[in-house]
This record gives C-alpha cells, sequence and structure tokens, in this order.
C-alpha cells in the first residue's frame, strides 16, 4: 500500500514575507498591577481522574509508542463574554472583561480561543496567581486566522482579561472552546525538573558543545491542547525563513491549525536541571504535507519566530547516504530540552510499516514519549529523519526508528527546494562564513549606572564566524578618555562557537559614558568582515554618588502616575509608578544615587488631570539629604509635569596633604585662572559638562600653580573641574556666563 497523503489548505494563505508576526507583543495587563478590581468570576471545570489517565499512558509507552506525550485531559466548554466572567469601565471609558478558569488539582492549564476576533489596539492577556502573565495578544498573534492556541501556565487556576479601547467598543469576540487540565506536573513545580529518565542529557551540557545551532532549531509542541511532541525548523534553498517546521505523522490531529510552539526550552546550567523560559511561543500553524509511509508531517508555522527568539533554520540531507554517526535532539517525556548521541551508524529498517533510519544503539542519552517528531542529525550536522518510534529508554537504549528524508523528500521538495541534496543550515541575517572573521556578540557585567564606584570589569562574548579553529583574537577598548587599550584573548574556538572574555578593570570618570570593544586580526589575520566586529554599550556613572530623594504623594488615582528621571541626553537612569489607587496621603519614597551633573524628572498622568486636587492633594518634592530642594510640584498640571535640575554639592575624597582647587572669575565669560595648590606630582585637569561628559583635558606638569583655560567656545553653563594628582582629585564647580 502507498504511502497515505493528506493536504488541508487554509483559507488565507501566507506568503513567506507575510510571515511576521508573533504571538505575544509585551505589556502588563491592569488585572496585574495596583488596582481595586474585583476578582474575576471563576468557571469551575469538571475534577480529572489523573490515576486512570496515568495507567492509559503507561500502557501506550509500554508498546514503544513515543508520542504525543500526553499531559492533560481536554475539557470542552463555551466560556464567552456573553456567558461568563464581568466587564469593567475603566475612567477613559476603555472596557476590561475579565474571567478566571479554576480545574481543581491541576498542574499547569493551557486552553484554545475558538473565537478569537481582536479589533486594532484591543489586548489580550493570561496570567495565575503567581503573577506569571502570557500576552499581550493582539489580532497580529492569529497572523488572519479567528482561533488561537494559547501556551501552558502553572497552577490550577488563571486569569484571561480583554481590553478593549473606547474606540473600537463592542468589536471583539472571544470564545474558549477547550481547555486543558494538565495532570502530569510539566513544570515540575513540585519537584525538580526531570519528569524524563535519568539518562537524558540537557542540551548545555558538554555533550551539547557544537551543537548549539541545531538545538536552536529545535521546539517542543502542544499537541491537540494535551500532549506533546517535538519538531524542527527547516532550512529551504531560498534561505528566506520561511519557517518549515518538521515532525511526524503519527503526531497530527484534526487540531493542528491551533498547534502552539515553544522555542528555547533550555536549562540554563548543566546540572542540577534548572527551568528555562517558557514564553517564546508561535501559535498556529498550516499543515502542508504528511506521509504514513515514512510517518512524516511539514508544517509552516504561522508566525516567524521573532527576531529575540534567536532560532536557527536547520540544515538537511536527502541522499540516501547512511549517517556514519547520529544526533538527537528533543524533549523526552515533555521535559525541557535533551540531546542524544550514537556513535555508530545508522542503517534501514520498518517501524509499523514505515520506511525508516535505525539507531542501533545511543551512546548517550535516549528518547522518550515526547521525543516524537525530534530530528535526527548526521555528523555533517545536516537532518536526516524524524522520531517515529522505539525501544529506546533509560536503561534499554537501543532500536529507535526515524522515518527517512531521502524517502519522504518527493513530497517535501514543493517547499524546500531544489537545490542539491545537502543544505547546510541558515542563521538569520547571517552571511556565508568566511576564513578569520572574528565577532564581538555582546557585553555584559556594566551595570546600566554605577554607583560610587569608577571602575568597570565589563566581559565580552567573542564568536569564531569562520571555518576554521580561532587560537588569538585581538580586542581594542575604552570609553573615550584617552587612548584605547588592547587586550589579546588566546585559546581555542571552533567554527560557530563563542568564549566569554573578561577584559581588565577600566576606570571611568562621572557622567554618561558609551564602552566600545572591537576584535580585530584572528589568527593574527586580516578580518574580512568589519561589520560585526564592534559592540558597544552605554552606561553612567555617579561617582561620588550622593543620596537624592523623590518624595511622591500620589492623588486617588495612583495606577494612573508613572514617572522617569533621565540625565540631559535622555539616557532614564531610574523611573517608577504606577501606585496602588486610593492611596491619597501616603508620601513613597525613592532614593537615586547622583553626582554632579544635570538632570530631568518627569512624571506622567495617563488620565490627564495631574495628582491634584479634585481626586486628592498629591504632589512631588526631590531634595538631597541636607535638606537642598532641586525640584517641587503643586501636582497642578495635565498629562506630564518636567523639571530640570543640577547637583553641585558632590564631594570628591581628598587623599594626602591638603589641596585646593580655586578658578577666576568665576562665573567666567571665557577665560578661566586655576590655582592649584598642594597637589602632588602632575596634575590632570578635566573639565566636565552638565551631562558629564568630558569637554576639556589638560595635563600640568609638576610645580605648576597657575594655568590659564580659554572656554570661549563652550555653552553657557554648569561645568566641573576636576584636579586629579597623585594623592587625590579635588574639584570646583564653574559658570559659563555671557
Amino acid at each position: 500500500m502507498g504511502p497515505t497523503i493528506r493536504y488541508v489548505t487554509c483559507t488565507l494563505f501566507l506568503a513567506a514575507q507575510g510571515l511576521s508576526a508573533q504571538i505575544s507583543y509585551g505589556g502588563r495587563a491592569i488585572g496585574l498591577g495596583p488596582s481595586n478590581l474585583p476578582e474575576a468570576p471563576v468557571v469551575l471545570m469538571p475534577a480529572v481522574d489523573a490515576t486512570t489517565l496515568l495507567a492509559e499512558d503507561a500502557a501506550r509507552a509500554a508498546q514503544g509508542v513515543k508520542g504525543p506525550y500526553r499531559f492533560g485531559f481536554n475539557h470542552a466548554t463555551d466560556i464567552s463574554m456573553e456567558n461568563s466572567g464581568a466587564w469593567h469601565t475603566l475612567r477613559n471609558g476603555d472596557r476590561l472583561w475579565r474571567t478566571a478558569i479554576q480545574c481543581p488539582g491541576a498542574f499547569s492549564i493551557n486552553f484554545e480561543f475558538h473565537e478569537y476576533v481582536v479589533p486594532e489596539g484591543a489586548r489580550v492577556f493570561v496570567y495565575n496567581a503567581l503573577g506569571d502573565q502570557l500576552g499581550a495578544f493582539t489580532a497580529e498573534s492569529a497572523a488572519g486566522r479567528h482561533t488561537l492556541g494559547v501556551s501552558q501556565l502553572a497552577g490550577d487556576r488563571i486569569t484571561i482579561e480583554y481590553h478593549e479601547p473606547l474606540a473600537v467598543a463592542g468589536e471583539g469576540r472571544l470564545r474558549i472552546g477547550q481547555v486543558t487540565h494538565a495532570y502530569r506536573d510539566i513544570f515540575n513545580m513540585a519537584k525538580d525538573l526531570g519528569e524524563s529518565g535519568s539518562c537524558n542529557i540537557n542540551v548545555i551540557c558538554p555533550e551539547g558543545i557544537g551543537w548549539e545551532n541545531e538545538i536552536r532549531s529545535v521546539a517542543i509542541i502542544t499537541v491537540g491542547g494535551s500532549g506533546f511532541c517535538t519538531g524542527t525548523l527547516l532550512n529551504n534553498c531560498a534561505q528566506d525563513s520561511t519557517p518549515y517546521f518538521l515532525t511526524a505523522n503519527h503526531c497530527l490531529d484534526a487540531n493542528v491549525e491551533n498547534w502552539v510552539f515553544r522555542f528555547n526550552w533550555d536549562s540554563p546550567v548543566c546540572d542540577p536541571t534548572e527551568n528555562g523560559p517558557t514564553d517564546q511561543t508561535v501559535s498556529g500553524c498550516e499543515l502542508l504535507v504528511n506521509s504514513g509511509g515514512t510517518d512524516v508531517a511539514l508544517l509552516r508555522l504561522n508566525s516567524i519566530p521573532p527576531e529575540e527568539y534567536n532560532v536557527y533554520y536547520s540544515g538537511w540531507d536527502h541522499s540516501a547516504t547512511p549517517a556514519a554517526s547520529m544526533t538527537g535532539i528533543h524533549h523526552p517525556s515533555g521535559d525541557i530540552k535533551k540531546i542524544s548521541h550514537s556513535d555508530g551508524p545508522a542503517v534501514l529498517g520498518t517501524f509499523s510499516g514505515a520506511d525508516c533510519w535505525r539507531v542501533q544503539v545511543w551512546s548517550a542519552g535516549t528518547t522518550e514519549p515526547g521525543s516524537s517528531g525530534s530530528g535526527l542529525w548526521n555528523q555533517d550536522h545536516r537532518l536526516v529523519g524524524q522520531l517515529f518510534g522505539g525501544a529506546a529508554a533509560c536503561g534499554n537504549s537501543v532500536d529507535d526508528y526515524y522515518g527517512r528524508l531521502d524517502v519522504s523528500w518527493p513530497l517535501l521538495e514543493e517547499w524546500l527546494g531544489a537545490c542539491g541534496d545537502t543544505l547546510n543550515g541558515w542563521e538569520p541575517g547571517e552571511t556565508a562564513p568566511s576564513n578569520n572573521d572574528a565577532a564581538v556578540t555582546s557585553i555584559t557585567g556594566v551595570p546600566a549606572l554605577l554607583c560610587n564606584s569608577g571602575v568597570i570589569t565589563p566581559t565580552i562574548t567573542l564568536k569564531n564566524n569562520s571555518t576554521q579553529v580561532m587560537t588569538s583574537i585581538t580586542v581594542t577598548y575604552g570609553v573615550g578618555i584617552g587612548a584605547p587599550a588592547v587586550a589579546v584573548w588566546n585559546g581555542s574556538l571552533q567554527p560557530g562557537q563563542t568564549v566569554n572574555y573578561t577584559l581588565p578593570g577600566i576606570t571611568v570618570p562621572p557622567g554618561e559614558h558609551v564602552l566600545t570593544v572591537v576584535c580585530s586580526t584572528p589568527n593574527g589575520q586580516a578580518d574580512p568582515l568589519v561589520e560585526n566586529d564592534t559592540w558597544t554599550h552605554p552606561f553612567i556613572v555617579s561617582n561620588p554618588g550622593e543620596t537624592v530623594s523623590l518624595f511622591l504623594t500620589p492623588d486617588m488615582w495612583g495606577s494612573d502616575i508613572t514617572w522617569e528621571l533621565t540625565s540631559l541626553t535622555g539616557a532614564v537612569l531610574y523611573s517608577g509608578g504606577p501606585y496602588p489607587d486610593f492611596g491619597s496621603g501616603i508620601t513613597d519614597t525613592t532614593h537615586f544615587c547622583l553626582t554632579n551633573a544635570c538632570y530631568v524628572f518627569t512624571i506622567f498622568d495617563e488620565f490627564g488631570d495631574g495628582i491634584c486636587c479634585a481626586e486628592g492633594n498629591g504632589q512631588y518634592e526631590i531634595r538631597d539629604t541636607h535638606g537642598t530642594q532641586y525640584a517641587f510640584s503643586n501636582g497642578q498640571y495635565t498629562d506630564q509635569n518636567t523639571s530640570e535640575f543640577c547637583v553641585t554639592v558632590v564631594g570628591i575624597a581628598e587623599v594626602g596633604a591638603p589641596a585646593s582647587l580655586a578658578a577666576y572669575p568665576n562665573p567666567t565669560a571665557g577665560t578661566l585662572s586655576v590655582v592649584l595648590a598642594g597637589v602632588n606630582g602632575r596634575t590632570d585637569l578635566t573639565l566636565f559638562d552638565g551631562t558629564g561628559r568630558v569637554v576639556m583635558q589638560r595635563s600640568v606638569p609638576a610645580g605648576v600653580g597657575l594655568v590659564a583655560m580659554d572656554l570661549a567656545g563652550l555653552s553657557d553653563g554648569i561645568y566641573l573641574l576636576a584636579a586629579n594628582h597623585a594623592d587625590g582629585t579635588v574639584t570646583q564647580r564653574v559658570v559659563v556666563q555671557r
């Protein structure tokens, strides 16, 4: 009997260039913020017989069935805006619909919107009692469809919140047609992660080295709401980021269009297993083609995984050449992602009538139910098949069967393209690898605001983008003050791998700075691609720091109030709000660490009526520990109020013999005479503007006590002059005024 082929056509065809939506668009649910909303009305689901369901699952696993791995029981429901939940009208006229769903004894809950109509500007959130949130979901989340699957949230109760702007009142429609009660602890809230057998290996462990790219192509699939399979993003000959996704035919169900795909659910450490991100999901797909003859199913996700997911599109090999060694990457028993290796060659075999590659024995790791549909890669990092089933498990890691890509290829070629037997994997936006291409991919270890410290110790990430091993990379770095420093990394960096490299400490004056790191001369040779050699990181230094405090008394509607403190260039140093409602008269205090510079404080009111006086007598004040007031408002404004102020009283500790710095005339219209007394050795004069940027530097030889500085080219304003000598630093405020 020939292979069974099934095609599913969608009412809306999504061209590759149109697949740009993602499932979640950020934001925060109103119900999770400071509000006085009542508890959402609860829809109570029936109890679930977990014991019977677990016994059924054990019987299927004993037969060698690798998936889908069932974790939950589906309740058919009809929960809509018309028959459940409650509506609330906000002060600005927007409406909020909220309903809660409770599944007694459930470890987690997921569900499907069988009707999902969300107008422009409206948002949907889902959250649990722990404050975990999914969303915002918008019209774009469904990519033109009117159904949507929503991933798991831990716990036995969730809340769905729909926020509808006044301008589109009445246009939204939501109906939940299926709720899944998880009778398995898939997030392992009650114990350590590790539902799968102990022989399984986290992808972050040494066994995953060299497979980092392929690991990023693998996702766990929520199948039919109640089960798990695994699958892989595939590259195509056009290399255009079309999200083709390979999994197993036996994972398919009638509800495939609402499947949810979770990427990067990886433990961040090898041992013990720790949880990874659970919100990097894409909802919905189109089934392009499938066949029982090789247990293959090719899907196209409704959304291209967004850039922040950092996915990879795996390469493939559809020749009939057996792999010399094999690697599998998968989610056994719905667990966090694992990796398996077989040192032996693939051999031909059949499983339940399907043409397969047989893994005779796993040298490391294994597979389990839930691994179904996961990819099998050969020694060249190219996918050659997808998991059907077999006897392998911890303690018996033999005889797993993968549907053969070479047999499936006549069905897949229409979608993946005709460009030869093999195609390498693809990194979105990458260029073809070349010899000696090094890159800087991140800077860590430098806080956005450094308080009472003038030394940073950055850690950078270097990547080998070339086709050969790198043993040395030159790193040039600095913050724009003086000559840049140079360091050399030495080691052994394989093609495609990264390494973290900690730079020596850098002394930085107060103010705004940008750390710039440039890599060059990998292996002592010229780097042919300079576009990826530079990484920058802005940061601000408050050193020495003075405690300056904000005293804010909100009106009755604290949830309307937010604020931010920025530098003159707009860099956000601190932010706050919203606040609880009905807290009028209660003063909230926030402490800032600021140095001698100028700042901008802006307070916002979402409703546009300020914080005084009809809804309560609110106000704010900014002052330091000495009682100096920098800003004050009686709260009588509309959408926002802005105060600019400068801090000039922060002292710099002096060391050794008393030293002094005097400057006159002060204020000055241009020429400034600087008098130095008690300084030791050479003195470096540095003039900072109100943002902390260096605008002038001069070195004064030992023994010189009088220096003339020409400030005619500077704008009017407040400046800080610092004299650094062998025994310490002294400062003087300078005012340029014409």
